[in-house]
Formats: C-alpha cells, sequence, structure tokens
C-alpha cells in the first residue's frame, strides 16, 4: 500500500508529465518523499485518463523491471499521446483532464474461473498471441457479473466471447487504484 504522500505524488508527476510533453508551464516538479521504499519497488502500473467523465486514455504495463514512479511517467505520456483508440490530448484539454492510477499486484494464473473475484481482481485472458487485459475497476464501473467480465477480456483480447470456458488461460491481480477526485 502506498502512503498519501506517495499517491499524491505520483499523481502530480504524472499530470506533470503530460504538461511537460505539451510544453505547458507547470509548477516545479513534485516533491518526492522521503524514505519510501515504495516508490522504489518494481509494480506493473496503468494511467487512465478522463475527461468531463469519459475514457480520454489508458496505457499501462503489468510488471516493471524499473521502479513505479518511473512506470507511472511512462503509463502518464503513452495515455495521453499514444493510445491509439484516441487522438493525443491538447493543450486546452490538460487542465479538464482527471487523472487515476492503478499499482498492480504480480498477475498469477487461476486454477478456475469461479476463483475470478469481482470487484477485487483485474483480469488478463489470453490464448496463443492473443491477451486482453481488463483492470478490477472496469467490471464494476459497468456492474459486470463474473462471465461477462470474462467474456469482455476475451473480446479485448481478440477472442470469441466464450474462451474463457474452452482453454484460454486466465490470469488475475489486485490493484491500488486512486485518483485526483480521491487523492
Amino acid at each position: 500500500m502506498l502512503a498519501e504522500a506517495e499517491r499524491r505524488y505520483l499523481l502530480d508527476l504524472a499530470r506533470k508529465t503530460i504538461a511537460d510533453r505539451l510544453g505547458v508551464a507547470a509548477a516545479p516538479p513534485p516533491a518526492r518523499p522521503e524514505n519510501t521504499a515504495a516508490l522504489r519497488t518494481h509494480r506493473g502500473a496503468f494511467v487512465t485518463l478522463h475527461a468531463r467523465g469519459r475514457l480520454r486514455g489508458c496505457i499501462g504495463y503489468i510488471q516493471a523491471d524499473r521502479p513505479i514512479e518511473d512506470v507511472v511517467v511512462d503509463a502518464a505520456a503513452a495515455a495521453a499521446f499514444s493510445d491509439f483508440r484516441f487522438a493525443p490530448v491538447a493543450n486546452a484539454e490538460l487542465a479538464g483532464l482527471s487523472i487515476e492510477i492503478s499499482v498492480l499486484t504480480r498477475p498469477v494464473r487461476t486454477g478456475a474461473p469461479e476463483e475470478v473475484q469481482v470487484g477485487r481482481h483485474g483480469i488478463i485472458i489470453s490464448r496463443g498471441h492473443s491477451r486482453g487485459l481488463l483492470l478490477p475497476q472496469v467490471a464494476t464501473e459497468h456492474s459486470w457479473d463474473r462471465a461477462t467480465f470474462l467474456s469482455q477480456g476475451c473480446l479485448k483480447a481478440g477472442l470469441p466471447p466464450d474462451a474463457w470456458q474452452k482453454g484460454a488461460t486466465i490470469e488475475v491481480f489486485e490493484a491500488e487504484v486512486f485518483g485526483e477526485a480521491n487523492a
């Protein structure tokens, strides 16, 4: 678990990363909390951007070979400028963006689909070269049950919606989710 100061730091770091890429004069770099081992841990993370209550970008890394603060910097830039579903964020949008960060635990393969706990687990569904990931909050935001969540994970992977019942690999992870609205 991250301390409140660490969460605030990561959110400020994500916003500054986007502002810097846009060339917008922003506040000085956020003050890094002292003596924090949590920010040096190697963890996967996703940065999700919302504008006017709608998804505006979401990119992340399932596992990381670098400290979480470096992962957040890369994910923030990618969510703002490289999510193929959206045009790059423009200067005029920056003030209206809401940033959410999901810090992930290491994925673990499930023994059975019944082990997936909606609202607690994120999922990774894979078969062959196809792979789809859904963060834990996606299921609760859409009021999905387990079967719908798993089917949507299959669709995100480009697989038939029932692939989770027909041999696709299911991995679960948990996420510590925080955003500017609840920081």
